[in-house]
């Protein structure tokens, strides 16, 4: 495979029908900010809004030089019939924006194991290079009856299961499945969905930054971001505008609750991914804190659960951890102050340059939370003021989603 390593976000156009133009230029200008190479669009069937987001879409990213491909969504509205997705990818193939493998369009999915057979069909029309999320027959089903129609894998598996940190296991079982063809592996900061039919939590806490640690030891071909704009489930690393589609009922759990910090040392991360096991040099020094605003336990937890339906139920609360996180990428020696409300403030000391990640306990502390940076007793990061942690939310119910600040 000639194309060099690539970091894409996953960016859901059933969640853009109030987009402009603009709005896409906006999150294009963004994503390429944080060193994104390309969006891949999820694209649900039988959507009328499809076609215009599309074209407004794949028309900026011709003016910008930012590229695009489609990851066809077969849970979210049914399945897509192969002509559909010919039809789709026809339209495209000659976009400037299309990004390739191999002068191939590049496409996924979301799911659609069933429908595998179709893409026998959907090659022959259209040189495609095929990378499908379908996670749900896991490693062993998709050796023995799906890799022969693709050209490797994508893995949706971007969470731990139950209270405990996420391994990399499941990367190298993928990437051991496909053997010499391509692996994209997943990347995830977060998940905490309270929707009909979808109402549970899997740790994030520290997996945002473990994941980039991962990232560097797998060194796959290609990662996914999961999510640019999926608000429902918590793991947008996007903007929240006036045109974002925050599905009914996630309103409570996602306003004011930015997650635009997360993509602070995202230029750094893709860096270091695409340079591999060697660290980049710094040439800033940044911040990002993260945390949720309550102590789990504060509040109802209204239905909540830890796993998925799939998965063995855990109490939501035994899931996440009661923590402020930080990540500090510094030139050098440096020392990290956090302070919750008035209490004593924190010291953590940096003694060499790169990334550090630590996190602190609530331990009954409330207030807004400060972490600042500093070198030789001046600040070379200026304090990040975040949202206050309360003794118990205000509403009566627990938000198992972050808030999420960073430096400029």
């Amino acid at each position: 495979m000639g194309n060099p390593k690539s970091v894409f976000a996953h960016h859901v156009v059933g969640n853009t029908a109030a987009y402009t133009q603009t709005s896409w230029e906006e999150d294009i200008f963004l994503a390429k900010e944080a060193g994104i190479d390309a969006f891949a669009l999820n694209v649900a069937a039988h959507t009328d809004y499809n076609a215009k987001q599309i074209a407004n879409a794949y028309f900026i990213a011709e003016r910008v030089d930012f590229k695009l491909f489609f990851s066809f969504d077969y849970a979210a509205q049914g399945l897509w019939e192969a002509s559909a997705v010919i039809a789709l990818l026809q339209q495209y193939e000659n976009s400037p924006a299309q990004f390739k493998v191999n002068n191939a369009s590049l496409v996924s999915t979301f799911e659609g194991p069933e429908r595998s057979d179709d893409w026998r069909a959907i090659r022959a029309a259209v040189p495609i290079f095929f990378l499908p999320d379908w996670t749900s027959v896991g490693p062993d089903g998709f050796r023995t009856s799906k890799l022969d129609v693709t050209d490797g894998a994508f893995s949706w598996d971007a969470w731990p299961q139950g209270a405990r940190d996420k391994t990399d296991d499941s990367d190298k079982a993928w990437k051991s499945c496909v053997g010499s063809k391509a692996y994209m592996m997943p990347v995830s900061p977060w998940f905490y969905a309270n929707l009909p039919g979808k109402n549970y939590t899997w740790r994030g806490d520290d997996l945002w930054h473990q994941r980039w640690q991962q990232v560097l030891e797998i060194q796959p071909d290609f990662v996914e971001i999961v999510t640019w704009n999926d608000y429902g489930e918590s793991h947008y690393i996007g903007p929240i505008t006036a045109a974002s589609g925050i599905p009914d009922g996630a309103h409570r759990y996602v306003d004011n609750m930015p997650h635009d910090g997360w993509r602070t040392l995202l230029p750094y991360y893709i860096s270091a991914y695409k340079s591999g096991r060697a660290p980049p040099t710094v040439t800033s020094d940044k911040l990002h804190i993260w945390y949720r605003l309550s102590p789990a336990s504060a509040g109802s937890n209204n239905g909540t659960v830890g796993n998925a339906p799939w998965e063995p139920p855990i109490d939501a609360n035994a899931v996440v951890q009661d923590k402020v996180f930080f990540s500090a990428l510094v030139k050098s020696a440096s020392l990290v102050t956090v302070q919750i409300g008035n209490n004593d403030v924190e010291n953590f000391q940096i003694s060499s340059s790169g990334v550090f990640h630590a996190s602190t306990p609530f331990s009954g502390r409330t207030g807004p939370v400060k972490v600042t940076v500093l070198r030789d007793g001046q600040v070379v990061v200026p304090e990040v003021t975040g949202a206050a942690i309360v003794a118990s939310p205000a509403d009566g119910s627990t938000n198992y989603n972050a808030w999420v600040g960073g430096s400029a």
